[in-house]
């Protein structure tokens, strides 16, 4: 009978991707801070950066000024990070040279990320305030460096 209301109760609890971000694939949708703009830009980013092999795990979020791209490098790739974040910016200045790029792989900020995406999508932030959400993320990955 305890396991019965065991397993009825959890059932009911909905997981959130921010919470299994760090241990799986969450494959976020990207994001765009500005209303109605750059959708088919932000998901050519993600496109791009996802093709690369050694990341498994990728979130892009473009606002007015910046466009922050997170990503996870698998397991047998983490020796190589610095040469990877190269790759990756050296990528998207090419493939985008006006957009003014914060790229990072530190969980931290993505799981801030994938927060912010869940936040927006559920409308709990407006777009003003997920674009000052976005600029403080960015600075985060500023001060982490």
């Amino acid at each position: 009978m305890c396991l019965f209301l065991l397993t009825a109760c959890t059932q009911k609890q909905q997981v959130k991707d921010s919470q299994l971000a760090l241990m799986k694939t969450t494959d976020p949708t990207p994001l765009s801070t500005v209303k109605n703009k750059h959708n088919d830009q932000v998901e050519d980013i993600k496109r791009d950066v996802s093709s690369l092999p050694e990341l498994y795990d990728v979130a892009v979020v473009k606002g007015d000024k910046d466009t922050l791209v997170v990503y996870k490098v698998k397991h047998l790739h983490r020796f190589k990070m610095k040469k990877i974040e190269a790759d990756v910016n050296k990528m998207l200045e090419e493939k985008h040279p006006k957009e003014n790029f914060t790229v990072s792989s530190d969980y931290k900020i993505f799981l801030e990320a994938v927060r912010l995406n869940e936040k927006m999508k559920e409308g709990k932030l407006s777009h003003s305030k997920a674009e000052k959400r976005l600029e403080e993320i960015v600075k985060m990955t500023e001060d982490i460096k």
